[in-house]
């Protein structure tokens, strides 16, 4: 185990320098299993955990002295939440820091987590549920009202369980779980994705519910030509294809489109063409036209914070600038590839409005031949929550509560006129 606290260190130092944890693969080995609960349930709770720790250690940690810090962290979250022996606890982190530091560091680490333990029922009633950093509240306090706040962050703050999209092929009840509004199917999975039933059959793929919503909005798209953009790792594309459009699908990540092609061969899907591009680059010189453009813009994916814990500690506002730049400079060339009453569908997985609405009101004021198709006729009464005034859909992790929460996300479906 004292191999998995290892790895654990070094995850956390990535994730809290802005490389995400999310891509941790799961296997059946114990010790990765371990190490993957163990940063996340660190992140989950890291800004109560550095409040307990401000409050213990009297002296500064140099830079040098990071690796006490991240054994501190994972010391407290496996005291205080994962109800590891103490014993075992303190041993570990002990021993771990003095094989990589020295001896005075080690000791100091065995002080700070003998006092978290002497304090552990205190620690563990006076918490209340923290989950954001300041720097995060603040981010989200520019579109959302305190209240509204606190309903993401609580609801945030849970492990998320595991959605499903079924293909053409799926029979009903092979999955044993909770169908949602709209027909995604939600489990609650600990193991591995691929010894669920009917996995090597193709049938069904991994998709959050708001991941899903995209391709659904489109109605029947039957032989309809689609370009998507930024298209990998292929859930949207699957839908497509499983819809019948005909798909050219783009990327710019050669890794993410071998992911991509790996995951429709499973699936037994093919697109037109799998392309190998930068957005902007293609837009600019392509003499094709399409029926539909569907662009999942690169954004701050502040939407998917449930699963990727480590962004409630490292985005900040010149994260959105920087992508919003991005996405406006993608938006610029979508005319010229859309053919009249075409439809552009452009979605984010990011909480910040600047990614989602603000974007959308700035082209709509570019593109005066752009009209706004009006998403509330295909949403169901029970899911209202979801829809804004002008009929766009802006899903907040809250908005299925009674279900266990979803990721944040923005959608617009624009038409194309003279």
């Amino acid at each position: 185990m004292s191999s998995a606290r290892e790895n654990s260190i070094l995850l956390l130092s990535k994730a809290l320098t802005g490389n995400s944890v999310g891509g941790i693969p799961y296997t059946e080995a114990e010790d990765n299993a371990f190490t993957t609960m163990l940063v996340l349930t660190s992140l989950r709770h890291l800004t109560y955990i550095n409040k307990i720790l401000k409050s213990l250690i009297t002296k500064k940690l140099s830079k040098q002295d990071e690796i006490a810090r991240y054994a501190l962290v994972l010391g407290a979250a496996e005291i205080l939440y994962m109800h590891t022996p103490d014993y075992a606890v303190i041993n570990s982190y002990v021993e771990l820091v003095k094989s990589k530091t020295n001896k005075y560091l080690a000791g100091f680490v065995n002080a700070v987590l003998r006092k978290i333990c002497t304090q552990k029922e205190e620690f563990q009633k006076n918490d209340g549920g923290e989950f954001f950093s300041q720097k995060f509240r603040e981010l989200l306090r520019r579109d959302y009202s305190v209240k509204t706040v606190a309903a993401i962050e609580k609801i945030s703050s849970q492990e998320p369980l595991l959605d499903i999209t079924c293909g053409n092929t799926y029979q009903e009840g092979t999955l044993d779980g909770v169908k949602l509004p709209l027909g995604s199917i939600r489990l609650d999975c600990k193991g591995k994705i691929s010894s669920l039933p009917a996995y090597d059959k193709g049938s069904w793929w991994v998709q959050d519910f708001s991941s899903s919503l995209p391709v659904k909005m489109l109605g029947n798209i039957a032989g309809k030509s689609v370009l998507e953009l930024c298209a990998a790792p292929g859930g949207k594309t699957a839908q497509l294809l499983s819809g019948g459009a005909i798909v050219s699908c783009l990327d710019i990540s050669k890794e993410r489109l071998a992911t991509l092609q790996e995951n429709l061969t499973r699936l037994k899907l093919s697109p037109k063409e799998i392309i190998c591009s930068d957005g902007v680059d293609y837009l600019q010189t392509t003499d094709q036209k399409f029926d539909i453009i569907l662009l999942d813009a690169p954004c701050s994916a502040t939407g998917t914070l449930r699963r990727h814990p480590e962004i409630v500690h490292t985005k900040s506002i010149s994260d959105i600038e920087k992508q919003s730049k991005t996405q406006q400079n993608l938006l610029q060339h979508i005319d010229k590839a859309l053919k009249t009453n075409g439809v552009f569908l452009y979605c984010t997985c990011s909480l910040c409005k600047d990614e989602g609405e603000k974007q959308i009101h700035s082209f709509l004021q570019q593109h005066k031949n752009y009209k706004i198709i009006n998403l509330t006729p295909q949403i169901p009464a029970e899911l209202s929550a979801i829809l804004t005034s002008e009929g766009f859909i802006r899903v907040l992790p809250h908005h299925l509560a009674q279900f266990g929460g979803a990721d944040g996300f923005f959608i617009a479906c624009l038409q194309k006129g003279n």
